[in-house]
């Protein structure tokens, strides 16, 4: 668990990290989907959730936070108040709850998570499960114009989905991942990210997979849910000042995201479907641009300019961070490795990669391959399902990829510093909570 907070904990006070751990231990697994836990605690603390502002609710398997990342800047450039639900954090836990005025602060971070556990009692009840009630404690008690609440696995049995009628439900790209949860087949998993739509309620969908479509079809159908799917009811394309969209509406010519790679286009235009379909919410087209322009969203191929991994590098180096870790993530991250290969001539790209071993190493791999120089493979630290070193680099060697194992990213910088020709980009991939260490280790 990451520190609470930024300031040196007191002797004997408390912080919430000290909470947090505590309540990894009310339930012997860590994922166990369900919502009659959560739905017994937030009756017990009368139903926060029905005293929320509206909820877009959002579900995918890739893009779900540069969505919301591009729908809080546009909310917020029209002057709206947004309240935002994430997970995983990266540093903080702090991030996953984002109030009007910004992160949560410690104390009522602590008295919320203390309420919930003694509320709780004995009962089993997951790690989420029970930080999700506390979000909705806190979300709650401040007035705000909308909430955008992120699903943490699935849908159908997530945490999250105790929203009776969100003002709007997005479906970002899904693809395969936590088989071992929600399905081994693509239409299975669909069939649970379909699972927060609701009767009466617009779903917008992005950029899928036919296969896809034709699930979140009918589940649209049997829930009654207007559906408004890409490739029939809008469109997106990359233009020359940044993209187009269009929709039976009209068409909009939008600047280029603020987020990097040609993925995050897509992101932004799902964004703007979302905009779109809000009802009672006016973005005009200003703050739809100022939103795409500004939107903010670490390790979504993040370029480190400070700290002592940057510091470490010479003259001429970049080092960037990105926290996609499965096989989908890796296709969208291949396009940019591309462009980048095209812009720079040739220009050598190194990976320092580590991923967590209920990920699909190989197919993650296998998409950035003819992209990339050479790799160092980490473990991730403090993770227990972390991949060795070794065994990583023994996936990377299998797709055809130079690799080799180091101790930690540090000496794998170093590593490919010392045996490099000319200098290069380096990329640190494969996890987000890889990104997380790299960005607490690198201030």
């Amino acid at each position: 668990m990451p520190p609470a907070s930024d300031a040196p904990a007191v002797p004997g006070s408390k912080t919430s990290d000290a909470v947090l751990d505590r309540l990894t231990r009310l339930h012997p697994k860590v994922i166990d989907l369900s919502l009659g836990r959560v739905e017994r605690l937030l009756a017990l603390l009368d139903h926060p959730e029905r005293h929320l502002a509206p909820v877009v609710h959002v579900a995918g398997t890739n893009g779900k936070g540069s969505l919301l990342a591009f729908l809080q800047a546009m909310l917020q450039a029209a002057g709206k108040r947004v309240q935002v639900y994430t997970s995983p954090h990266l540093v903080r836990f702090h991030e996953r709850i984002r109030l009007t005025s910004g992160l949560i602060d410690e104390a009522t971070l602590i008295a919320l998570l203390e309420h919930c556990e003694a509320v709780n009692g004995p009962e089993p009840i997951t790690f989420f499960e029970v930080t999700t009630a506390a979000a909705f404690l806190a979300f709650a008690k401040e007035p705000a114009d909308i909430l955008l609440l992120e699903t943490g696995l699935g849908g159908r049995l997530d945490a999250t989905n105790v929203i009776d009628r969100p003002l709007l439900t997005a479906i970002t790209p899904v693809a395969l991942d936590h088989q071992q949860f929600l399905g081994t087949t693509l239409e299975a998993i669909v069939g649970e990210k379909a699972g927060i739509m609701k009767p009466g309620v617009p779903c917008v969908v992005g950029l899928q997979e036919a296969a896809a479509l034709a699930v979140l079809d009918r589940k649209a159908q049997q829930v009654g849910a207007p559906l408004f799917a890409h490739g029939r009811d809008w469109s997106f394309e990359k233009s020359a000042t940044g993209f187009r969209y269009e929709d039976a509406k009209g068409v909009r010519d939008l600047p280029p995201p603020s987020l990097r790679g040609p993925h995050q286009i897509a992101n932004a235009a799902l964004a703007v479907a979302c905009a779109a379909r809000l009802e009672g919410v006016a973005l005009d087209d200003a703050a739809l641009a100022a939103g795409i322009a500004r939107a903010n969203w670490p390790a979504r191929l993040q370029r480190l300019t400070r700290g002592p991994l940057a510091e470490m590098l010479p003259d001429g180096w970049e080092l960037w961070l990105d926290g996609g870790h499965n096989p989908a993530a890796g296709v969208a991250l291949a396009e940019s490795l591309k462009e980048w290969t095209q812009e720079e001539g040739g220009r050598p790209l190194d990976l320092v990669y580590g991923m967590l071993d209920t990920k699909v190493a190989a197919g993650y791999l296998e998409a950035l391959a003819p992209h990339v120089h050479s790799l160092q493979a980490v473990r991730i630290p403090d993770e227990k399902a972390s991949l060795s070193a070794e065994t990583a680099a023994g996936h990377a060697v299998k797709t055809g990829i130079n690799a080799a194992p180091a101790t930690s990213v540090s000496a794998a910088v170093r590593a490919i510093v010392a045996q490099a020709q000319q200098p290069g980009r380096i990329l640190i991939c494969g996890s987000l909570y890889l990104a997380g260490h790299v960005l607490r280790e690198n201030g």
